[in-house]
């Protein structure tokens, strides 16, 4: 997913720089006010930005100019939402950059747009959503991570056609997005289910920061079947 360095037209790169710049002066906000709120949930923070850069730096070879790896997001996106998410995409993406040669930063507005914005939305809306109509969270964690995720190469592939429309835009889009689809279907996958096993040990061990975080509520059946195991 990560567009390389130098990839990208210069006005394609400022268009996505303002497109994202928004989004994460707000997360940015948000993290404050997170933090000084419940300071007992910087741990959790600190996970899901690890999380993030292990699994996104896991990359394979597939669109010329980008690749094939997990985001990771879907996690971070249903403790904290897409704003935060947008900023711990953001320096991800730089240190990937810097150290790794992973992505770039004349690109970084279209690769934090793409895995910190809209792959995050669609997560933290797909788990909100699940959970609305009663489904369990082992179900709505792996959606959102798995949607999350698609929907982020779905962005970049729209990206890249906007930048290459190549003989048309439609036609650049549906080579991107099937090249990208031989190997992020199954990628996906697995990471919905990493998400689920680590969004439940969480579950287990703090169900109070996800009940302080409004991840789920104090009477969720889940969390009270938790704490009738626990006593």
């Amino acid at each position: 997913m990560h567009i390389a360095e130098g990839f990208l037209p210069w006005q394609w790169c400022l268009f996505w720089y303002l497109a994202a710049l928004p989004v994460i002066v707000y997360g940015v906000i948000k993290i404050k006010k997170v933090t000084e709120e419940h300071p007992e949930s910087k741990p959790l923070l600190a996970v899901s930005g690890a999380f993030i850069f292990i699994l996104s730096s896991l990359k394979m070879p597939s669109v010329t100019g980008s690749c094939s790896h997990p985001t990771g997001t879907g996690l971070g996106a249903v403790l904290f939402g897409p704003s935060v998410v947008s900023v711990l995409a953001a320096i991800v993406l730089v240190f990937q950059a810097l150290l790794l040669a992973h992505g770039g930063i004349t690109t970084l507005g279209a690769n934090d747009f793409s895995m910190g914005i809209v792959g995050p939305f669609a997560a933290w809306l797909i788990w909100k959503g699940a959970r609305k109509i009663g489904w369990s969270t082992s179900i709505a964690i792996f959606l959102a991570a798995v949607m999350g995720d698609w929907l982020t190469y779905v962005t970049t592939a729209v990206q890249l056609s906007l930048a290459f429309p190549i003989p048309t835009f439609e036609a650049a889009f549906v080579k991107f997005i099937a090249i990208y689809a031989y190997t992020q279907v199954p990628l996906a996958i697995a990471e919905g289910l990493l998400t689920v096993v680590i969004f439940e040990y969480i579950m287990k061990l703090r169900p109070d920061i996800l009940v302080k975080l409004r991840v789920m509520p104090k009477e969720d059946p889940e969390l009270k079947k938790i704490e009738s195991a626990v006593a």
